[in-house]
């Protein structure tokens, strides 16, 4: 897949402003400061697209952007520890309202650090996406933060103790944008499978 051109849509602060697209919905999802931004920036091939912030928990809405072929829909980050109970029960809500139209979800990339053991609520969320049965890829962020020879062992951690096989593990870096090609990659099979509107122009 060649990303073209990268636009945000909007943002959604509740179920009333959640997007029903005609092409395939994917979602990025994974706790405060695993890199969402960034990872959305890399795969647009240029910085800015996302916001980044230094400080965690700053995305506190579904905010949808449109590449081309799919729409992507980057959810607030959980896990955060400095906000209000208030504050994650409303981040809670927000996500379990998205995922009740888990129909309309092509798949979702499910970012953990690389260089750390997968969080509980890690693992909640990977045990959901199961449950539901929505497809999803393990994006294994922050890979320039290992050495090369140990970014194979980081991969086997992530994929064992979120219990999901290797080969649903990618190993990424928006510094060095490695992992971005085989994201791209992946990203080509979800909206064949959808249909998107790139897919049934081909088989016309």
């Amino acid at each position: 897949m060649i990303i073209r051109e990268a636009k945000f849509v909007t943002s959604a602060a509740d179920r009333r402003g959640f997007l029903r697209p005609d092409k395939p919905l994917v979602a990025v999802s994974g706790r405060s400061n695993v890199g969402k931004s960034s990872f959305i920036n890399m795969l647009a091939g240029r910085n800015g697209l996302a916001r980044t912030s230094a400080e965690p928990g700053r995305t506190r809405l579904v905010n949808y952007f449109d590449f081309g072929e799919f729409l992507l829909a980057d959810l607030p980050g959980y896990g955060f520890a400095r906000v209000s109970q208030a504050e994650k029960q409303k981040w809670a809500r927000l996500l379990n309202d998205f995922f009740a139209q888990s129909e309309g979800i092509a798949h979702v990339f499910a970012l953990a650090d690389i260089r750390h053991e997968p969080t509980a609520d890690d693992r909640m969320m990977v045990d959901f996406l199961h449950a539901m049965r929505i497809p999803f890829t393990v994006i294994a962020t922050k890979a320039d933060k290992l050495a090369k020879t140990r970014v194979r062992e980081g991969v086997r951690k992530v994929a064992a103790a979120l219990r999901t096989g290797e080969g649903n593990v990618i190993a990424v870096s928006a510094q060095t944008k490695r992992g971005r090609d085989e994201v791209l990659a992946a990203l080509d099979e979800i909206c064949a499978r959808r249909g998107s509107p790139a897919a049934e122009e081909q088989e016309i």
